[in-house]
C-alpha cells in the first residue's frame, strides 16, 4: 500500500507527464496541420510549446513530487539518495502511465485513433549518440542549477530543452516515458517502436554519466562547512546560526533550511553541520521536507569543526553531545531532539513540526528585525 504522501506524489507525476507528452504530441499535430509541409517551421511549433509546458509543469508540481515527469531523472535523484529505491518503481509506473494517457488525450483532442503505432523513423548511431548528449545535457543543467540556485531550475531545465531540439539530431527526447509514449503516435511527433530501445538504453546511459559526473564537477555543498564564505570572513554584519548534529543528515539540514526559509538573507542566515557527517541525507528526512515543500535531495552532509563554530554567531546544538565544538564567549543553545534515522514518517513528521516551531520562536526571540514574518 502507498502512503497517502507517496499517492499524492506519484498522482503529481502522473498528471505532470500526462500534459507533457499531451503538449508535445498535440503541438506537434496542429504544427504538422498548420505548417504547410514546412519541417522547420513545423518543428519550431513544437519546440517552443514543449519548452513552455514544461516550465509551468514543473512550478507547478515541482514542491510535490520534484517534478521528474522522467524515468531518467527519478533514477538519478534515487542515486543521489534524493528519494528511495523502493519508490522509484511507483514513480515510473507514473510517468510511463501518464505518457500513454497523455497521447490518448492529444489524439482525443483532435479526433485520431486512441493509438496509432508511429511509422516516424528515427535510428542510426547518429540518432542514438544525440539521445544519450540530450539527456546527460538535461540532467547536467538539472543537477548544476538545484546545488546553486534551485529557483531557477523549470526556466533552465525548459530553456535547455528548447535548444536541444534544435541542435540534436533525435530533436531531444531526452525521457524514456515519453519516448514510449510517443511510440503509439503516428504524428509529427512520433517514433518508430522498433527504435524505442535504443533511445531509452542512450537516456539512461546519458542520465547516469550526468549524475556521477557532476558529483566530483558541481559538488552540491563544499567539502566542509568552513569553506563557505562566511559573513563574519566578509566583514557583513549578518548574525549566523550554525546548526549541530551528529550526521547532518536530519535534525540540523531541517532545522537550517527552515530557518532560511523564515529568515532574511541580508541580516540572518543559517548554516549545518555535523561531527560525523554521513554520505546523504536520510530520505524519510527529504520526503517529510518535500511535503512541505524544502527540497533537500541535493544538500551534503559537512564536517562541524572548531574553526567553523569560531565564525557562528549562535551555536544551536542538537544530539552531538560532548562531541559538539566549544567555543568560549559563543551563544549555545541545545534542543535535545530525537535522531530520525530509521524510524517511521510518522514519527520523522514530528520531529520535523517541533524543529519548525522552535526555529519560528528562534527568529521571533533574537532576530526578528532582521527576517521575514514567521
Amino acid at each position: 500500500m502507498f502512503t497517502s504522501s507517496l499517492q499524492r506524489r506519484i498522482t503529481a507525476e502522473f498528471l505532470g507527464t500526462v500534459f507533457l507528452v499531451a503538449t508535445v504530441v498535440g503541438s506537434g499535430i496542429v504544427a504538422e496541420r498548420l505548417a504547410g509541409g514546412n519541417v522547420a517551421l513545423a518543428l519550431l511549433a513544437n519546440t517552443v510549446a514543449t519548452g513552455a509546458i514544461l516550465v509551468a509543469l514543473i512550478f507547478t508540481f515541482g514542491g510535490i513530487s520534484g517534478a521528474h515527469f522522467n524515468p531518467a531523472v527519478t533514477v538519478a535523484d534515487a542515486l543521489e539518495h534524493g528519494m528511495p529505491w523502493r519508490e522509484v518503481p511507483a514513480y515510473v509506473t507514473a510517468q510511463c502511465s501518464g505518457g500513454l494517457t497523455g497521447a490518448v488525450v492529444a489524439h482525443l483532442m483532435f479526433g485520431l485513433p486512441l493509438f496509432s503505432v508511429s511509422r516516424h523513423a528515427r535510428s542510426g548511431g547518429a540518432q542514438v549518440f544525440s539521445e544519450f548528449i540530450a539527456t546527460f545535457g538535461l540532467l547536467a543543467v538539472i543537477w548544476g542549477c538545484s546545488r546553486v540556485r534551485a529557483n531557477s531550475v523549470p526556466f533552465a531545465v525548459g530553456a535547455y530543452i528548447t535548444a536541444a531540439y534544435w541542435f540534436t539530431s533525435s530533436t531531444s527526447f531526452a525521457n524514456p516515458a515519453v519516448t514510449i509514449a510517443r511510440s503509439v503516435s503516428n504524428t509529427f511527433a512520433g517514433i518508430r517502436p522498433v527504435d524505442v530501445p535504443l533511445f531509452i538504453a542512450a537516456q539512461m546511459s546519458g542520465a547516469i554519466a550526468a549524475t556521477v559526473l557532476s558529483r566530483w564537477l558541481i559538488p552540491s555543498l563544499p567539502e566542509t562547512a568552513e569553506d563557505i564564505l562566511l559573513p563574519h570572513e566578509s566583514g557583513s554584519q549578518m548574525k549566523t546560526y550554525l546548526f549541530a548534529c551528529v550526521h547532518n543528515a536530519g535534525r540540523s539540514q531541517m532545522a537550517a533550511a527552515l530557518f532560511n526559509l523564515y529568515a532574511d538573507r541580508s541580516g540572518c542566515l543559517a548554516i549545518s553541520a555535523g561531527t560525523e557527517p554521513a554520505d546523504h541525507i536520510h530520505p524519510e528526512v527529504v520526503e517529510v521536507m518535500r511535503e512541505i515543500g524544502i527540497e533537500l535531495s541535493s544538500a551534503r552532509p559537512q564536517l562541524l569543526t572548531n574553526d567553523l563554530a569560531k565564525t557562528a554567531s549562535v551555536l544551536v546544538t542538537m544530539g552531538c553531545g560532548e562531541a559538539c565544538p566549544f567555543v568560549p564567549n559563543l551563544r549555545t543553545i541545545d534542543w535535545a531532539l530525537p535522531d530520525p534515522k530509521g524510524q517511521s514518517l510518522d514519527a520523522v513528521r514530528t520531529i520535523r513540526d517541533e524543529i519548525h516551531d522552535r526555529v519560528k520562536e528562534l527568529i521571533r526571540s533574537e532576530c526578528a528585525e532582521c527576517c521575514k514574518a514567521a
